[in-house]
């Protein structure tokens, strides 16, 4: 499986830094998560939460016109490994094909090293965060196909 150019220049900076430099990168895309858009914040419906994780965590997704996906998560700045997660594939995913994104290994960040700094409980969450991610994104695709 292979990931998309962004994405897996995150995993290669990850993967070559020393262990303290992966946790402070990790809260630099803590930081990176923009609010919701109104039109999620307004209608929290239409976020779903994923249960996996300790945090409340909750997200949405997107597929436009031309293919691209959007993502919107929604987690506490007071889980920053979790959010920190979400900023990365934000940066990695976000506008990417949804085909590509469909083919992101389901253990890529294990690629990063991140078992060295985020508990496996966290690691978890990770996992179910990016397979809920996928599903909303089938989902869409399949419903647009149906039509």
């Amino acid at each position: 499986m292979s990931m998309p150019q962004k994405l897996q220049t995150i995993v290669d900076q990850f993967a070559a830094a020393p262990r303290e430099l992966r946790v402070q990168a990790l809260l630099d895309y803590s930081r990176k998560v923009p609010a919701l858009p109104e039109k999620l914040e307004t209608h929290r419906d239409r976020l779903e939460q994923v249960h996996e994780c300790q945090t409340p965590f909750f997200l949405a997704t997107e597929v436009d016109e031309t293919g691209s996906v959007r993502l919107f998560f929604d987690c506490p700045p007071e889980a920053p490994t979790v959010r920190g997660f979400a900023g990365i594939l934000l940066a990695g995913l976000e506008g990417e094909p949804w085909e590509d994104v469909i083919a992101v290994p389901p253990d890529f960040y294990s690629r990063m090293g991140l078992q060295e700094v985020v508990s496996a409980l966290r690691l978890r969450g990770m996992g179910a965060i990016l397979a809920r991610l996928k599903r909303q994104i089938r989902v869409a695709i399949e419903s647009e196909e149906d039509q």
